[in-house]
């Protein structure tokens, strides 16, 4: 009986009607052996458990294959060239196709290159004597890089004419270096008659620029030319209360043609929180009205994002700052600040000034961009212009060696 049992059981198993009669229930059979009281579940056989495995390893790859394909839909992004018409460009995330490619570790090259060869930055500071020029720059800084701070026995003597003295510092902090250049205007506004008082610093600038484009102008020139170009000019307004003075308006119209100014209200702590928020306002106005460009301006905006920052700086300008290099304890910590009868006035506290964001304009969130802005807008405007004016006469510029004289002469048109 047990065998008639395993002969029947296999045969039902392996019969064209399994499927149909498949339960999972089991079910009663009838039998005299004590061992086959009960039928057991129905188990498929090994064929047909590999052919249910192909089929769901087919529908799986049929399915990674769409999955796939959407992607590629998503990921290819064509565009036409913007400067060869009928140009088709097409833009694939290697990584979503191929895996990890590397493009971002462009950025740690970037960075070390950065690091090895150091920044230049050159600032430059405008205004009358004694509103604290030298110790603004000290404390952007948090070192002793001011050309007062840095001479022996100094002593500030009016200057009959406008002089610039420029001096350089190396600053390193956290493995980076930089080569900061400060470049002091004693004598501006300190005459009686202040007649022209800019054009020694528009000169200067020009002469920078005049200094760079020889260099690149050479046969055999440097592989990286010495960046002597005025970067950043912050020009220092006396904390009056009232509107702009003739002097300030033209400085600002011609100096902002030519580099990035930023205007700061000097000693800021002399005015009541109403008192400058209206003094800034009529600035503000006056900027406009005479149509002064001052950093950063808004036709080089870039992107929506930038654009964005770059509206918040606008409506803070002109800065309301102090400067001090003392320290004082307040609650416990050490802070920078000017200690008066009522209290102490922190210079890094957004509520008592805008130093830090002064500070962030200049260095942590735009000092590159100032450097780019110069560079692409400033000098190139120069550049221009300078060829034109010579209209490629090298011998004018001291190369008359130029071994293309002749055909740059002639395709000189810019």
């Amino acid at each position: 009986q047990q065998f008639d049992l395993i002969v029947s059981l296999s045969k039902e198993f392996s019969g064209p009607s399994f499927h149909h009669r498949h339960s999972t229930k089991p079910a009663a059979v009838c039998g005299t052996s004590a061992s086959c009281l009960h039928r057991h579940t129905h188990a498929p056989t090994p064929n047909s458990v590999m052919a249910k495995e192909e089929k769901g390893m087919e529908e799986r790859e049929m399915k990674k294959e769409m999955e796939l394909e959407m992607e590629l839909k998503a990921e290819v992004k064509v565009e036409l060239c913007p400067t060869v018409p009928g140009l088709q460009m097409s833009f694939i995330r290697g990584t979503d196709l191929f895996g990890y490619v590397g493009i971002e570790a462009v950025l740690d090259q970037m960075r070390r290159k950065t690091i090895k060869a150091g920044l230049e930055f050159n600032i430059m500071v405008v205004g009358q004597s004694g509103l604290g020029k030298s110790t603004l720059v000290n404390t952007l800084f948090k070192s002793k890089v001011s050309r007062k701070s840095c001479t022996p026995n100094y002593e500030e003597k009016i200057s009959k004419t406008v002089k610039l003295h420029s001096v350089s510092h190396v600053i390193e902090e956290k493995g980076v270096k930089m080569k900061l250049t400060v470049i002091d205007t004693p004598g501006f506004g300190d005459q009686i008659n202040n007649d022209n008082c800019w054009e020694p610093i528009v000169k200067h600038v020009n002469e920078q620029y005049e200094k760079y484009l020889r260099e690149e102008l050479h046969i055999n020139r440097k592989r990286r030319i010495p960046d002597s170009r005025v970067h950043c000019c912050i020009y220092f307004l006396p904390a009056t209360g009232h509107r702009l003075r003739p002097i300030d308006v033209e400085f600002m119209k011609r100096l902002g043609k030519i580099v990035s100014i930023v205007p700061v209200i000097a000693k800021a702590d002399t005015l009541t929180i109403e008192e400058r928020q209206e003094f800034k306002e009529q600035i503000r106005q006056d900027l406009a009205a005479n149509g002064i460009r001052v950093y950063p301006q808004k036709e080089y905006d870039e992107d929506p994002e930038e654009r964005i920052l770059n509206d918040r700086i606008r409506e803070s300008i002109p800065f309301a700052v102090v400067g001090t290099d003392k320290e004082h304890q307040v609650n416990g910590n050490k802070v920078l600040g000017r200690k008066t009868k009522w209290g102490i006035i922190e210079v890094e506290n957004v509520a008592h000034c805008e130093f830090a964001n002064l500070r962030d304009l200049l260095i942590r969130s735009h000092l590159q961009d100032l450097k780019d802005v110069t560079h692409d807008i400033h000098y190139e405007t120069y550049r221009v212009r300078r060829l034109n004016e010579s209209n490629m006469n090298y011998s004018e510029l001291g190369l008359s060696t130029w071994p293309l004289e002749n055909k740059c002469e002639s395709d000189s048109h810019l």
